[in-house]
């Protein structure tokens, strides 16, 4: 039961990155808003950890390279997942990042070797179906939509190189791969400016006045920080490929439905219909992809992408 109830707020949290980034209402920078998330991630997750293990954070003295890769690789997907969330719909940049188990399956075959199965004819022509009826091209959210699509692009490389590698992220490692991210992003402090992250907003429905660092914040301590840390212990209790099936159709899910609530986004009937095809063809090659793999290590990450920011 508790499993199930921390994989819930595993999945609400992974669903507000979206929330969180329009809510910041364009006052700070998109990459600079990355960064303040990414390093207050890395923050947390030091914490929460510590706190947890009683232990001090260990440096990975013998995995710097891939928890350096990891990091680059994060800041890369967090980067463009949020630029998309800026530009279209919740439910447009959820849905259209859910491709990434396509990009991962020809990743994995170009790089890893691995053969196609007759069943994924049948996928691919699903998914096909979905992104024709979602249609990216229309809706005056063409830039967006693709910037969505390259963020499944991007996680599918992680997820690809985790599986070259062999290994899978440990909580702590996490914690470096994030603080690794925010380094990589700290420039456009810079180069984009620190944002107006004193500003106040005003929300007439609640009656008070809220600073936009407290959503930044947000996208880092609820959305990131603590999506990775409620996956590092849930996946003690269920198989990481169990939690990738549940995830790919829940998560976005809920992020179109907070959307529809928080900021009256309602999706097309094309995107609806478009979605479903799309996630239910990605829960199939997930489920088709891991058929005999139970036992290989699998990156534990969604935002969510986000998993997206992971």
């Amino acid at each position: 039961m508790k499993t199930l109830l921390l994989l819930a707020l595993i999945t609400v949290s992974e669903a507000t990155i979206g929330v969180f980034v329009k809510l910041t209402d364009g006052r700070i920078p998109i990459q600079t808003l990355t960064f303040y998330a990414m390093a207050c991630a890395a923050a947390f997750l030091f914490v929460a950890r510590t706190l947890a293990s009683g232990q001090r954070p260990r440096f990975p003295k013998g995995n710097v390279k891939d928890t350096a890769i990891i990091g680059v690789l994060i800041a890369a997907q967090g980067g463009v997942f949020n630029f998309a969330m800026s530009l279209v719909p919740i439910a447009n940049a959820v849905i259209f990042w859910s491709i990434a188990p396509f990009f991962v399956f020809i990743f994995s075959a170009l790089f890893l070797g691995e053969k196609a199965k007759k069943s994924y004819i049948l996928i691919f022509g699903i998914a096909l179906t979905g992104i024709a009826l979602a249609n990216p091209l229309g809706g005056g959210y063409m830039l967006g939509n693709f910037v969505a699509l390259a963020t499944g692009a991007i996680y599918a490389a992680m997820v690809t190189y985790m599986r070259y590698e062999g290994k899978t992220e440990t909580g702590n490692d996490i914690a470096w791969s994030l603080l690794v991210a925010a380094l990589v992003l700290s420039p456009f402090l810079l180069v984009s400016g620190p944002g107006a992250i004193t500003a106040m907003i005003d929300y007439p429905a609640l009656g008070v006045d809220l600073p936009v660092l407290l959503w930044a914040a947000g996208l880092g301590v609820v959305s990131t920080g603590f999506a990775y840390f409620g996956i590092s212990i849930v996946l003690k209790s269920i198989n990481a490929n169990v939690y990738a099936l549940v995830d790919i159709i829940v998560s976005p899910v809920v992020a179109s439905t907070l959307g529809f609530l928080i900021f009256a986004e309602v999706p097309g009937r094309g995107m609806i219909y478009g979605g479903a095809l799309l996630l239910g063809a990605g829960f199939w090659l997930t489920r088709e992809m891991s058929r005999g793999q139970e036992d290989r290590p699998v990156h534990p990450c969604h935002s969510t992408p986000a998993d997206a920011a992971c």
